[in-house]
């Protein structure tokens, strides 16, 4: 049964890579309710981070991350896109140091804060200045 369900997962992986959108499996997740416990946002930055002791969808999310910071998010559904600019506002907001590491982990040059600055602003983010 572990070996079925760990195939189903690659396939919808591997599906969600190469489909025009990323896989709208998560879009019905109530970001506040996760963005308002103190546990559960602890266990996805330390997730993102290490990506260590994951959930499904946390892990997966880890996985589509740089893809869609390269593309602007190309492939996400609006939910997505707009769920994520909900999260980058909160951790902007709430967790600036965490998100900081997390932006040097997959962006170290700082080529998509440069990138995206213009539509951040436009979309009343503020990034956190570098240390």
């Amino acid at each position: 049964m572990k070996k079925v369900l760990f195939n189903l997962s690659l396939l919808l992986l591997v599906v969600s890579v190469y489909s025009d959108t990323y896989t709208d499996e998560f879009d019905n997740i109530d970001i506040d309710e996760i963005l308002s416990n103190k546990r559960l946002v602890d266990n996805y930055i330390h997730c993102v981070k290490t990506g260590q002791k994951c959930t499904p969808d946390a892990q997966k999310a880890r996985e589509i991350f740089p893809d869609a910071l390269q593309t602007n998010c190309a492939k996400c559904t609006d939910a997505q896109k707009e769920k994520t600019q909900k999260i980058f506002e909160w951790a902007i907001q709430n967790r600036p140091d965490d998100f900081l590491e997390i932006e040097n982990q997959f962006d170290p040059n700082h080529q998509y804060r440069n990138l995206y600055s213009d539509e951040l602003k436009a979309k009343n983010i503020i990034l956190p200045p570098l240390k």
